[in-house]
């Protein structure tokens, strides 16, 4: 069943137009050719990618005709080095989704706009001096993974009300970012009676040792921490909590999708397009320093209902209702 709610709100004051002559004008000259720089670590071929590049298309521009598009999209390459390879290219703007990638080009760019889509915390990063005026040469969109990290929990336990003991799931190189996820996460396991306890997992050859911890500890249930590398390895989450047969919450749906349990957030893909909305403005004249970073209000459960078969659950009515999308 579906929940709709109402989809994120536009900021930001309009273009004025260009002022009417009455008289014989010259002939208009061709559009501009914009330069658009894309720092990813993501995998090249990954559907956020295509999204951000459909919402320039909707908004008129063309790769071709009026765009062209410098790519520097790698999973587990230096950052750093691809930052500068974007710079190299003289982008009129570089989009970088997430926050590893948006510090990286941050270094290096200059006075060169950069637009995020997805930075946990924009403030607390230094991207923004406040969401209302960023100040600087940045803004975009923030997925708000921090504040959302209690709700996540409390839908698991609602979910599986037996549950009493969470494994969260961190990569190895954990970021302020993720930290604070594991810490509002704790905080919200205190007040929902759940123990939680935190392990890392980044590569297949992790399965076994991580496995071995759970059974020690008894884990009953996985939370999987939002960051960039559980992005890239969501599959691979996705195939260890089916291997050791326990429910797991994640971040956004592409987990749901790979074959996890159950997640809750605010869709990538629509804060990707929601970029492109960005670099228009920018493009037509605005300045990053005076366009609003956007919060999401729409967020959505996805439920895959093979999975919770699987694992012999049956998901509550309310959830049923809530659920944006249940996958069989």
């Amino acid at each position: 069943m579906n929940h709709r709610r109402k989809l994120l709100v536009a900021l930001g004051t309009g273009v004025l137009a260009a002022p009417f002559v009455a008289f014989a004008q010259p002939a208009k000259p061709p559009d501009k050719i914009w330069r658009v720089g894309i720092l990813a670590n993501l995998d090249p071929a990954d559907p956020l990618l295509s999204a951000f590049t459909e919402g320039l298309r909707d908004l008129g521009y063309i790769e071709g005709r009026n765009l062209v598009i410098v790519r520097r999209v790698e999973r587990g390459s230096d950052i750093d080095a691809l930052a500068a390879a974007v710079v190299r290219e003289k982008p009129d703007l570089i989009f970088a989704p997430n926050s590893v990638v948006a510090r990286a080009a941050k270094k290096v760019a200059g006075t060169i706009p950069i637009v995020f889509s997805i930075a946990g915390d924009p403030v607390g990063t230094g991207f923004a001096a406040s969401l209302a005026r960023p100040g600087g040469s940045m803004t975009g969109t923030t997925n708000i993974t921090i504040e959302l990290s209690a709700k996540r929990l409390q839908l698991l336990k609602e979910a599986a009300p037996r549950i009493k003991r969470v494994a969260i799931l961190a990569p190895k190189d954990t970021s302020p970012i993720t930290q604070r996820q594991i810490d509002e996460a704790k905080r919200a396991a205190k007040i929902l009676g759940i123990e939680v306890f935190s392990t890392n997992i980044g590569r297949r050859e992790d399965f076994a040792p991580v496995a071995a911890q759970l059974r020690t500890w008894r884990a009953d249930a996985l939370y999987v921490t939002s960051n960039p590398t559980n992005t890239n390895n969501r599959q691979l989450l996705a195939d260890f909590a089916a291997s050791v047969r326990l429910p797991a919450m994640y971040g956004f749906r592409g987990y749901v999708e790979a074959g996890g349990f159950m997640s809750y957030g605010p869709s990538e893909a629509g804060l990707y397009r929601r970029a492109a909305y960005y670099v228009d403005r920018i493009f037509k004249g605005a300045k990053p320093a005076d366009l609003p970073v956007e919060q999401p209000t729409r967020f959505e459960l996805v439920i895959n209902g093979k999975t919770a078969k699987a694992l012999g659950l049956k998901i509550p009515h309310a959830l049923l209702i809530m659920a944006e999308q249940v996958i069989e």
